[in-house]
């Protein structure tokens, strides 16, 4: 007995199901920007949250890199979560973000406004070209190649064979192609706005991007790659799609990232630094923005917090075999980690069906209907 198949017509990738979308979602993220947006004005001391009021630029500082973290989350989560692709160098195009700006500033005398268009761009291509290699074979065999190019691209930069990079000292921030709102202490402020500003950006472009037909594809490929072979679609082109504008994202963070630290580090091209990334979209969720964004936040939040409160002497007080793991923000995260693993496998955004605050949700909008219609 021989199967029929029929080939699909144009824009048929409608057998596959778009994805379910919340409404009050951008509703949500909305209210949640204008209120990071103001934090800047709002000058009330978090004790122990942080070490000064919301408006301190120590706060802005951690507030910032937590966003940019954020953003970072969700490139990723494009690639991973909704794509089910396993990238080990997703940390490479972060730091081609950070150092292609920077390089541009410093040694192509180009202003900050029109070096990031242009690393992007270059971004992109450099993907592109990658992403062709990778993507030829699957699972962990394309992870190993996407390690293996983040990893040269390391030993480059912090061997300087060129003299461009700065080695492992790094690049300091070209300062005099910044504009001069983002510059010093008293105008962080305005870093702040632009690391809220991207996370924002990310946002929308991942949201629409996992709600258009692509998208769909690409959550297709996730559940059954052979499959979408099968309904006449070419998985490898869906999936370049996605790689490359998951790296490009990833870039656009690292340029704002260079002006929170003001500078250029290898550190953040390293293999630890992706592991740290895919920490943040388990951590939140995988397959779910907000989740992801969550997870950038709360790593890059005690990423950073941590070693401030060891300053403090916060944790004087503890028993030593105490107050070393507490210091570390590792050990935190590993922690909350494996909790969620032990109590909810699908990360910070599945806690609210764990504790059934959806089915609440779902039953209020359900009599909401009805009374609606009666």
């Amino acid at each position: 007995m021989s199967v029929q198949t029929k080939e699909p017509e144009a824009g048929e990738s409608a057998a596959i199901p778009p994805p379910k979308r919340g409404r009050a979602l951008p509703w949500i993220v909305g209210a949640l920007g204008v209120v990071f947006a103001v934090l800047p004005f709002v000058d009330v001391p978090l004790p122990g949250v942080f070490s000064g009021d919301l408006s301190s630029p120590g706060t802005l500082q951690i507030l910032a890199v937590a966003l940019v973290f954020a953003g970072l989350a969700m490139s990723y989560d494009l690639l991973l979560g909704y794509t089910g692709m396993l990238s080990l160098g997703h940390a490479l195009y972060f730091a081609l973000g950070i150092y292609g700006s920077n390089m541009l500033m410093v040694y192509g005398g180009l202003p900050y406004f029109a070096a990031v268009p242009i690393t992007l761009v270059g971004v992109a291509v450099v993907a592109t070209v990658l992403g062709s290699v990778a993507l030829r074979v699957r699972g962990v065999a394309s992870a190993m190649v996407t390690l293996a190019f983040a990893e040269a691209f390391h030993v480059l930069v912090e061997s300087d064979p060129l003299s461009v990079t700065g080695g492992e000292e790094g690049l300091p921030l070209s300062s005099d192609h910044i504009p001069d709102l983002f510059t010093g202490v008293v105008n962080l402020q305005w870093v702040y706005w632009l690391a809220l500003l991207f996370a924002l950006l990310t946002f929308v472009i991942c949201r629409h991007a996992v709600s258009s037909r692509a998208g769909r594809v690409w959550q297709a490929v996730r559940e059954n790659e052979d499959r979408v072979e099968l309904l006449g679609l070419v998985p490898f082109g869906f999936k370049l799609l996605s790689f490359g504008m998951s790296a490009t994202l990833a870039a656009a963070g690292g340029a704002v990232y260079l002006l929170v630290i003001r500078g250029a580090n290898p550190e953040v091209g390293t293999a630890i630094f992706t592991l740290n990334v895919i920490i943040m979209v388990v951590l939140g969720g995988l397959g779910r923005l907000w989740g992801a964004a969550l997870g950038g936040l709360l790593f890059g939040y005690l990423d950073h917090r941590l070693p401030d409160l060891q300053r403090a002497g916060v944790f004087d007080d503890l028993p030593p075999w105490l107050e070393g793991p507490l210091t570390e923000p590792m050990f935190i995260l590993g922690v909350i980690f494996v909790a969620l693993v032990m109590f909810a496998p699908g990360g910070i955004a599945s806690l609210p069906a764990r504790l059934g605050l959806d089915r609440v949700v779902g039953a209020r909008r359900r009599r909401g209907h009805e009374t609606g219609g009666a």
